[in-house]
């Protein structure tokens, strides 16, 4: 057999793709896996609209003959669980080997072209995700959406947001199958007996599915939220009009004299990218627990514990362990800061006890004002008492906007809890908020929060003012130098730590 060898490029570059104001123009192709598939994103005219096509080697009808001979032999020779634990060179080493082998043994004929793009559908099909592989592995795909069989799998792109795509499940056992090998994917475990799965892929993506045509009508269903190997920094929050350097500098000081921050927004209104964000300012030596129910957090810090609740395996509800006992748990291990992904029940009372004994936190709900947030906090499942709210000392609400006729988040506005009387009814001070007129972010000098960080530490309000600007002057300069990189970010912000003079002379800010 003549010599196959196969160059796969898993990471090819990253386009610069920039958001255009007439859609209608939109004709932009990169790489996915190259040189086997790619994504073309282009108007089109005859329904309207833009879709994303994902394009891939197409197969003779002979070439089609022997992918699924292949398919059928490699099912009995490759353990899938073992493989993809390999590097991606082991794993294409593996796939390439075990196809020449059958080759040899069934006999089959097949030009060195042909193999080449028969063993990309082997290794999409065994080591990826089936015809979702290009797909996960495009940079600016964030969410993966699957209704059912006949439709076509939508996606939400960080550029072009949300958009159809070419890709459709037309058989409801090959679905079927596919969301079975989600859940084992997942270590997680689906059937008719048990047909919902919310999980997690091993490179972090959260998975919710459906099983069976009971529970959707359109069959078996899929959604997928990519993990970001690599998150958001503050500054390219700021390139992004997220939010503004003042509001960053803001979060610094709150982090830095352990105030409590409650993240809050609508779904996919970028909590969790806040979160992150700002768990860059968390001081360098300080130790923090952080406990989610999906892994999403990724912070940027050596001295961190991250924790993940597991779900029960059967009847009884055995081997459970929730965000409640996780939380009960994270405060015997002497945490400087404890981070919740989200609260939404029981664990809610002891993130805020914990708050009222010392602990700062750093958590995120669903809602859309501070009235929501209390009312959620107040009333069943959670049933908090007034008095414990007035532990939290700012609310960040995040919103999903229309900014220019574009899909954008902003920081809507910083409420902070001035006092929580026992009937519930909340005073409360705004420092910041985001106009959508202008798109700008305004901001008053009268914080509670500052007021309160002076009477705790004995510092003056002309300090803590002075600080505050020295700050907002330095994050604004890293972004004006396009400091965008996630080791280097976090670098200045620990030397400011050690070392303030000095980090702000470098930037060529005078105090």
């Amino acid at each position: 057999m003549e010599d196959k060898t196969i160059y796969m490029d898993l990471r090819p570059a990253i386009p610069p793709l920039t958001k255009a104001d007439d859609k209608t123009k939109i004709d932009v192709r990169y790489p996915l896996i190259s040189p086997y598939a790619y994504a073309h994103i282009y108007w089109d005219s005859r329904i309207s609209e833009l879709v994303y096509e994902l394009e891939e080697p197409i197969l003779s009808d002979e070439e089609k003959k022997i992918l699924e001979e292949l398919e059928t032999g490699m099912r009995e020779l490759i353990n899938i669980n073992v493989l993809v634990e390999k590097t991606n060179k082991a794993m294409i080493e593996h796939i390439n080997k075990t196809a020449e082998m059958l080759i040899s043994e069934l006999n089959l004929r097949i030009n060195p072209e042909s193999y080449k793009k028969i063993f990309y559908y082997l290794f999409r099909d065994f080591i990826g995700l089936n015809q979702l592989e290009p797909l996960m592995r495009d940079y600016f795909i964030e969410d993966i959406e699957c209704n059912g069989i006949n439709t076509p799998i939508y996606i939400i792109h960080r550029v072009y947001r949300n958009i159809k795509t070419n890709v459709v499940f037309n058989n409801v056992e090959r679905l079927a199958n596919f969301v079975e090998k989600i859940a084992q994917r997942c270590g997680r475990y689906i059937s008719y007996a048990s047909p919902l799965l919310d999980g997690t892929l091993p490179d972090g993506s959260r998975v919710n599915a459906t099983y069976t045509a009971d529970v959707t009508s359109k069959g078996p269903t899929l959604t997928i939220r990519k993990f970001t190997k690599i998150p958001w920094t503050p500054m390219q929050l700021i390139s992004m009009n997220t939010l503004s350097p003042e509001m960053l500098a803001y979060f610094w000081l709150l982090v830095q004299y352990k105030m409590n921050i409650l993240i809050t927004g609508g779904t996919a209104s970028g909590k969790t990218t806040l979160l992150n964000a700002i768990a860059f300012f968390i001081p360098p030596e300080a130790r923090v627990v952080s406990i989610e129910d999906t892994r999403e957090l990724n912070l940027p810090r050596e001295n961190w514990l991250p924790s993940v609740a597991r779900t029960a395996i059967g009847v009884g509800k055995v081997g459970e362990i929730d965000l409640f006992d996780l939380l009960k748990n994270s405060f015997r291990q002497s945490p400087d800061y404890v981070i919740v992904g989200e609260v939404r029940g029981k664990e809610a009372f002891v993130l805020f006890q914990g708050m009222a004994s010392g602990h700062a936190s750093i958590s995120t709900i669903h809602a859309d004002s501070v009235d929501t947030v209390i009312k959620r906090l107040e009333t069943p499942p959670i049933e908090l008492s007034p008095t414990l709210v007035n532990t939290l000392d700012a609310v960040a609400i995040m919103s999903h906007s229309i900014v220019n006729k574009q899909q954008t988040r902003r920081l809507r506005s910083v409420v902070e809890i001035v006092k929580v009387d026992p009937d519930g009814v909340a005073l409360t001070n705004t420092p910041f908020i985001w106009n959508p007129a202008d798109d700008r972010f305004y901001f008053k000098k009268d914080s509670k929060v500052f007021e309160k960080i002076c009477t705790r530490y004995g510092f003056k309000k002309e300090e803590m003012q002075k600080e505050f600007e020295l700050r907002t002057k330095l994050l604004y300069e890293l972004f004006k130098k396009k400091v965008f990189g996630f080791d280097r970010v976090q670098r200045e912000v620990n030397e400011y730590y050690k070392n303030p003079k000095e980090v702000l002379a470098k930037y060529g800010i005078v105090e």
